[in-house]
């Protein structure tokens, strides 16, 4: 995980509602978990995901710094252990590499493919990642010290990076993948501000192209779980999301996590690249911690048998949303707004945030507008709102009446 800077974009106190689109994406009610599906969660274990946390944390990748030669073993490590799962190499040339430059040197992220079972859902892409990277040697930008030692990061982010790896071991066992197609992308450069994930979305790979990316889940420092607590970011950015992370956690057998929701929103890991392209994200976490950025991030303080139940919650979700019938979880981009609920005037919602050269934007919408009506039909609150705009067809046109300075101003957004 990056170190915390000045917050580039945060929710206001708490009160922005990221999404304002929702696809017609089914919250499950009833465990939807085929038998494969659970054998292949059993299979997800600590002790397991202990060995890659122990090699990826030894002395001997230097801390794994992007750009070193630290970080280029550790990238071939991971290359050589998803390798065997029989996923499609998704990177470069037919390679798991994705490789860019970067002023600290060329850098890799590892991306594979697994195809999904359903033509019809081919298109929509899910990613989950993690950072494999960490600060090498330390010093006082990404470091609070000692600096010069071997920051070997365990849990930051080797024990995301090993979670991933489970994840990638259990859905190679499935006899039949999900309906959608699932990209599993180890990111390099998280460290130097989220160079990897910020790359992949500039300049997306040929294999995934045409496909687009309906959800993203980011593991970062999964390895310190202490109280069954495990924070969860990004459950605004879809309608329901905190209601299907609920539900999953509460289906998925054995002692369910105290999940911590939390709204912030902050340039501090590769969650926020995807929530910057408007793309429906989670990202599990369980806390800092007094090692955190300190050579004393080591293998043995990783709480094993607490990763086991973090990876296994991001498995089961993944398959909740990869395995979902209807649409996927829509786009937050699509439109480009935030809103916030206004109990002086509850049905109309007041526009707080705008992405820029979203529809909205071009459309003329202006921050402190209040939605009243689309395509001449009144809203009855932010739920109507959400969904009506979602049943909107991709590629068309919606006509939004704002009222502005004691103005009814009609507006046309084009998707």
């Amino acid at each position: 995980m990056e170190m915390p800077r000045n917050v580039i974009a945060r929710l206001a106190s708490g009160l922005l509602l990221l999404v304002v689109t929702a696809g017609l994406f089914v919250i499950p009610r009833e465990a939807a978990f085929s038998a494969e599906a659970l054998r292949g969660r059993a299979g997800i274990l600590g002790r397991d995901a202990g060995g890659h946390v122990q090699a990826l944390a030894d002395d001997a990748f230097e801390g794994r710094e992007a750009g070193r030669r630290g970080g280029r073993a550790a990238g071939r490590y991971v290359e050589q252990v998803i390798a065997p799962l029989g996923f499609v190499a998704a990177g470069d040339n037919g390679s798991f590499f994705q490789s860019f430059a970067s002023r600290h040197g060329s850098l890799r992220n590892i991306l594979a493919l697994l195809p999904g079972a359903d033509p019809a859902c081919q298109d929509e892409l899910v990613v989950v990642g993690a950072h494999y990277d960490h600060v090498g040697y330390g010093n006082q930008r990404n470091s609070y010290g000692p600096f010069g030692f071997v920051h070997n990061g365990a849990d930051d982010n080797a024990s995301g990076v090993a979670g991933l790896i489970e994840i990638a071991e259990a859905l190679a066992s499935l006899p039949q993948p999900p309906r959608r197609p699932i990209l599993l992308a180890f990111w390099d450069g998280e460290e130097q501000g989220l160079l990897g994930s910020k790359h992949f979305l500039r300049s997306r790979p040929a294999s995934i192209e045409g496909k687009t990316i309906v959800f993203s889940i980011n593991l970062d420092m999964i390895g310190r779980l202490r109280q069954q607590t495990v924070s969860v970011y990004g459950t605004r950015s879809a309608v329901g999301l905190e209601e299907l992370v609920t539900r999953t956690n509460c289906l998925s057998g054995g002692t369910a996590l105290q999940l911590a929701f939390d709204w912030k929103v902050e340039p501090d890991s590769d969650h926020y690249s995807f929530l910057q392209a408007g793309i429906p994200t989670l990202m599990f976490h369980t806390g800092l911690h007094n090692d955190y950025h300190r050579p004393s991030d080591d293998a043995h303080l990783v709480n094993l048998d607490g990763l086991e139940p973090v990876a296994r919650l991001t498995f089961d979700t993944l398959l909740q949303v990869a395995d979902a019938t209807g649409s996927a979880p829509d786009s937050p981009g699509r439109w480009g707004i935030g809103i916030r609920a206004d109990s002086a005037n509850p049905t109309a919602a007041l526009v707080v945030a705008m992405r820029a050269g979203s529809p909205a934007e071009r459309g003329g919408l202006r921050l402190k507008d209040r939605i009243v009506e689309i395509d001449g039909t009144p809203i009855t609150g932010q739920q109507d709102m959400m969904q009506r705009l979602a049943a909107i067809g991709k590629s068309s046109a919606v006509d939004v009446t704002v009222s502005r300075k004691g103005q009814y101003v009609r507006l046309t957004w084009n998707d």
